[in-house]
């Protein structure tokens, strides 16, 4: 069949295909340059975009120019766990300088993989009371980075949030990945400073996507009249659909990153992703530049927390944030 005879569909087929074939059939053969800094991701490359660019910002903010004088190899998995092995082996493979392996799902791919590659990782959870770490100060591993949360209060501090945005709410859904081994701290911070604020907390878990609206479906029959949604990658992935149908049952809601708020999410507290990977570059920079030991690298904490309220997403479901409370905002989406 000649080129004018494919149907358009077909030949649309033909060339993603070949655009999505092509970096599997070269990727062995890739003449990376040095120093090589590898990244791995849940998310998919369109999800982690501002994540990125915060660390290729970070990296030219200290003269690192990618192609130049430092080469990246970035793999995104796409949501899909499955995947996190196999591109973990490909990167271990490739001998990186240093292998940023973020969230912890990333992290556990990896080190199933090696014990000497320097590596780079975000924690949601307290990383020494997960083994991972011998303490925050000399993590004595091959291993450094992050911790998100910086203290196990901001899980209370988003419930509480909660509480001063929507005056009277009693009863709060809280929804989980259950293939997610941080959530189950997540459900343990979350039901005691729900207890000592007063709240009835659902704990709803979902195991994909496919579960998202029999989720909201257990919330409404719980009589749910708010969502608190962790902050994995699964989340993340799924923001925007989340935000959607929170605003279709009417939940006032609030999530770990701003990024939820922008996606149409009512209200978000937490550091910045962005910020965090920008952080990372001069953490790289240490360990390839200065010869330091990621073991010997204290492990850092966010120095700053926003919160962004969307009022246009609270105004679609008749919800009066009071002028107090927002006035506390650090960004106010009109």
């Amino acid at each position: 069949m000649r080129f004018g005879q494919l149907k358009r569909r077909e030949f649309i087929t033909l060339v993603v295909g070949a655009v999505a074939a092509w970096p599997l059939a070269v990727r062995a053969q890739q003449p990376w340059g040095r120093p090589l800094i590898a990244l791995l991701s849940p998310l998919s490359a369109a999800t982690a975009t501002r994540n990125i660019a915060g660390f290729r910002n970070g990296l030219r903010d200290l003269g690192l120019i990618e192609g130049r004088n430092i080469f990246l190899a970035l793999r995104f998995a796409g949501g899909v766990a499955e995947r996190m092995p196999v591109l973990a082996r490909e990167l271990v493979d490739l001998k990186p300088d240093v292998l940023i392996a973020a969230p912890e799902s990333s992290l556990a791919a990896v080190r199933a993989l090696t014990t000497t590659v320097p590596i780079l990782t975000i924690w949601l959870r307290d990383p020494v009371l997960t083994g991972t770490v011998e303490s925050i100060a000399h993590p004595a591993q091959n291993v450094t980075g992050t911790w998100i949360a910086g203290d196990d209060a901001l899980v209370g501090k988003r419930l509480e949030l909660l509480k001063e945005a929507v005056p009277g709410v009693m009863r709060v859904a809280l929804f989980v990945n259950a293939a997610d081994l941080t959530d189950k701290a997540m459900i343990d911070l979350a039901t005691n400073a729900a207890r000592a604020l007063g709240l009835t907390l659902t704990v709803i878990p979902l195991r994909d996507a496919a579960g998202i609206e029999a989720a909201f479906a257990t919330a409404a029959r719980d009589g749910a009249q708010a969502l608190f949604v962790s902050q994995g990658p699964f989340f993340n992935a799924h923001r925007a659909e989340l935000a959607e149908r929170a605003q279709r049952a009417r939940l006032p809601a609030i999530y770990g990153f701003r990024e939820f708020a922008f996606a149409g999410g009512m209200m978000s507290y937490g550091p910045s992703l962005p910020a965090v990977y920008q952080r990372f570059a001069t953490l790289v920079e240490k360990i390839i530049l200065k010869g330091e030991k990621p073991g010997n690298l204290p492990i850092e904490v966010p120095t700053r927390f926003e919160l962004v309220i969307n009022l246009k997403a609270a105004n679609a479901i008749n919800l009066d944030i009071p002028e107090a409370f927002l006035i506390r905002a650090d960004e106010v989406i009109e």
